[in-house]
């Protein structure tokens, strides 16, 4: 299996962490992969929610990569499963505050199947970066960008 997780520390409530997160429509503000997104069905920020994203894939083509919210408990976890694409990961937000900051820990999971299994480092790396990008969530959040 391909996993990646990765934590920062924003000087934020969890709450609003929550709130910009849980809302699919913000994350070309701070996932530099995603070209566009919109809300494909159900309600913004609810377990259903299918949220139709485009990302930048390798070589600079478009890749489709929409996913789907699978849990959802305020100010403390976002589950998704991505449901297009060549990769179709679950992942996790996982958020703990504690006097005024809070700890948000991306986590992502691939079980690789067949010849995929060959290319399990590539994903994983590619799973590395994807979850490093809550440095720049830290810049957006925090207003530093």
């Amino acid at each position: 299996m391909a996993h990646a997780d990765y934590t920062v520390t924003v000087n934020k409530s969890a709450a609003l962490v929550f709130n910009f997160l849980v809302d699919g429509l913000n994350n070309p503000k701070w996932r530099d992969a995603v070209i566009d997104i919109s809300l494909k069905s159900g309600v913004k920020g609810t377990v259903g929610a299918e949220y139709s994203q485009t990302l930048k894939g390798p070589g600079g083509r478009r890749i489709a990569g929409d996913y789907k919210l699978t849990a959802v408990q305020p100010n403390s976890h976002i589950g998704f499963v991505v449901t297009t694409g060549p990769a179709r990961p679950t992942g996790d937000f996982s958020l703990k505050e504690s006097t005024g900051k809070t700890s948000i820990t991306f986590s992502l999971d691939y079980q690789t199947k067949g010849l995929a299994k060959l290319m399990e480092p590539m994903i994983t790396k590619t799973m590395k970066n994807e979850v490093a990008c809550l440095d720049k969530l830290k810049q957006v959040l925090e207003g530093t960008s």
